[in-house]
């Protein structure tokens, strides 16, 4: 391990928006007053990553090209990392330039290493990644629902403590109460969070679930769902027709909702052929849903 330089000024980072706790404890290693505060080159092998992280997908061409960056230029910004006993590390922030110096074969990545419990370490790890700009509408909904529901936080100390209006924060929550397929059409860019929050006074699921149809359908925009959705809700237009759900399933879909977890959607066609689509909100939803199948 190479020797401590000065610390270094972080600017208006996690420093600015999270205050210090001199008297957290989570290091008991006599040897952490030596490190903390300080930025070191730290072995990637001794560095485990954040259980806490809420971002679920690495994009892997973004983390070539990073890598490609850091060859040349090397990791500018230090990662943060939080110490624990003996020569182990668990990343806080920079899971990217983490994950893109192993790509390159490196041995070492500087890091700026302090002592967190692990409420601070999920606090940083969802803020840091609500501050970046490439988290799609429902990460940072789920982010903002996590700080509420695990930090314990009132919607007016989010909006301050993430430095956006209440009304913003507001509108990202309400992206929660939309159905599963439509958050997992906002995930993959089918749709945009204007769609979204368009389609957020439909109460019906049947009837978010035609008009989602339609924007992909048609191209719609967010003006032209705008226009639709209010057409819908005045009754100039007539809403869409229900899907007929054959009896066999309405006795079995809300007891495999509740195996799963999530409310699931059966469609069935004409021929009586249909699909059955099981949403999920994150990597470990996934691992959890595929345990379930086995």
């Amino acid at each position: 391990m190479a020797k401590a330089t000065k610390k270094q000024a972080l600017g208006r980072g996690l420093s600015a928006l999270l205050q210090e706790s001199p008297n957290i404890n989570s290091a008991t290693d006599k040897d952490a007053d030596k490190v903390v505060g300080s930025i070191i080159e730290i072995e990637l092998s001794s560095i485990e990553v954040n259980p806490f992280q809420p971002r679920t997908y690495f994009d892997e061409e973004s983390l070539r090209e990073l890598a490609s960056s850091i060859r040349e230029l090397g990791v500018i910004q230090p990662i943060t990392v939080r110490k624990l006993e003996g020569n182990k590390f668990q990343l806080v922030s920079g899971e990217r330039r983490f994950r893109a110096s192993k790509l390159l074969g490196n041995a070492t990545v500087p890091a700026y290493i302090r002592l967190a419990n692990d409420q601070e370490m999920l606090e940083m790890a969802l803020v840091e990644n609500i501050q970046r700009k490439n988290l799609d509408p429902i990460e940072v909904a789920l982010s903002y629902q996590r700080l509420i529901d695990e930090i314990q936080l009132t919607q007016e100390d989010l909006s301050v403590r993430v430095g956006k209006k209440r009304s913003t924060v507001t509108n990202y929550l309400r992206l929660l109460k939309l159905d599963p397929i439509l958050q997992t059409g906002m995930r993959d860019g089918f749709i945009s969070m204007g769609h979204g929050r368009a389609m957020i006074n439909v109460d019906n699921t049947e009837d978010q679930l035609a008009i989602y149809e339609k924007i992909l359908r048609d191209k719609l925009s967010v003006r032209q769902t705008e226009d639709l959705v209010k057409n819908l809700k005045s009754g100039a237009i007539a809403k869409p027709k229900k899907k007929i759900i054959p009896a066999y399933i309405k006795e079995s879909i809300k007891d495999m909702g509740d195996y799963f977890g999530n409310k699931v959607d059966i469609t069935v066609g004409s021929n009586g052929k249909g699909k059955i689509s099981i949403p999920f909100l994150s990597e470990e939803d996934f691992n959890r849903i595929k345990n379930l199948l086995k």
